[in-house]
């Protein structure tokens, strides 16, 4: 199972934008790619690429009994290369946007500002550091304390992942890639009788509990871990982002860039892992 879907660029969840127009329609990919700057997007990339990177070693063990070797590498080397990545999350932001200027201006206006560009840093730092098992221990340590030794701030971390959705947003992310790796293998082959579509779903569905737990464990250490230096006004300025019209559309849109991209590798994830299975070049 891969890493929790969590984007870290985590917005707020409410009501949609005003229509959009035809003039509002004339987003191009150069402007997506600024948008995608402002975020940090690289940075945070750069992160989720050696998180599939150790996946990819974790997968080798699972699929290949550890026999992988240079050909899945070469695999995983292509599909988490950052710049393969980026492209596939400006293409999905393009499309989730869909030139909605509205949301654009809200999220430019936020993650310009001072406190948005830090919320960013904090956020990609705090992911980076996670990848040491380590950090994991001490952060998961770290927030029970948090729940009993300061309440209000621990509430707070609980509004923020409500507001925005994202221990639901993040199941269904990871779901979503699981359900596309089993694709991915189906396409390659790899079942023998095929799998039929509704068996794919109902093993999906079935590791649901375990994801969701999962995602919970990651999830409020991290933000804890995250937003520790912010104060309380800082905290309570990004959860009204959050909760706010323009934040509702950003935050929906940032997931569904980051699902279209994590659907994308991880079916070709397991159609490479079909064809190596089988012997085949890929």
């Amino acid at each position: 199972m891969l890493r929790p879907l969590l984007a870290s660029l985590a917005l707020g969840f409410g009501c949609l934008c005003a229509p959009v127009t035809l003039a509002q329609s004339q987003i191009t990919q150069t402007d997506m790619a600024g948008l995608g700057n402002l975020l940090q997007i690289d940075s945070l990339i750069a992160v989720m690429s050696a998180e599939g990177r150790a996946n990819g070693g974790d997968m080798a063990a699972d699929i290949f009994a550890g026999q992988g070797g240079d050909a899945w590498q070469a695999v995983v080397d292509r599909v988490y290369d950052t710049a393969h990545l980026r492209r596939l999350f400006d293409t999905g932001l393009n499309r989730a946007l869909a030139g909605d200027t509205a949301t654009i201006s809200a999220m430019t206006e936020f993650f310009g500002s001072d406190l948005g560009q830090r919320v960013l840093r904090l956020e990609v730092s705090a992911r980076r550091a996670l990848l040491e098992d380590a950090t994991v221990d001490a952060a998961s340590t770290a927030w029970e304390k948090l729940q009993s030794s300061d309440k209000p701030r621990a509430a707070r971390i609980e509004r923020f992942a409500k507001a925005n959705d994202l221990i639901d947003s993040n199941v269904v992310g990871s779901l979503n890639a699981n359900l596309a790796f089993y694709r991915g293998m189906a396409d390659g082959g790899a079942f023998d009788p095929p799998m039929a579509e509704q068996d794919m779903l109902a093993e999906v569905w079935s590791q649901e509990a375990n994801v969701r737990a999962d995602t919970i464990d990651w999830l409020y250490p991290f933000l804890a871990l995250a937003y520790q230096p912010l104060t309380n006004n800082e905290l309570d300025r990004y959860i009204a982002f959050s909760e706010s019209a323009g934040g509702a559309k950003a935050n929906a849109a940032i997931f569904q860039a980051f699902d279209s991209m994590f659907v994308a590798i991880s079916k070709e994830l397991g159609r490479s892992a079909a064809r190596l299975m089988a012997g085949q070049d890929i």
